[in-house]
């Protein structure tokens, strides 16, 4: 098998078998993902900023 013949085949699976969703329905599902991307993101900065301070204020203590 080709990597052509690979793509080709690809791409027909694409247009026939996959059920893609509505726009509407892709829209709001682009929303969901914004906003988790957002709130982890956010619980990410939060982590690493406590755990900043809490190495900082032990290496402050040690010396």
């Amino acid at each position: 098998m080709t990597i052509v013949n690979y793509i080709k085949e690809s791409f027909e699976e694409l247009r026939t078998n996959v059920t893609w969703p509505s726009w509407a329905e892709a829209q709001n599902l682009m929303v969901v993902v914004a906003v988790f991307s957002i709130l982890f993101s956010l619980a990410i900065y939060g982590v690493d900023t406590v755990f900043s301070k809490l190495i900082s204020l032990y290496f402050d203590l040690i010396s």
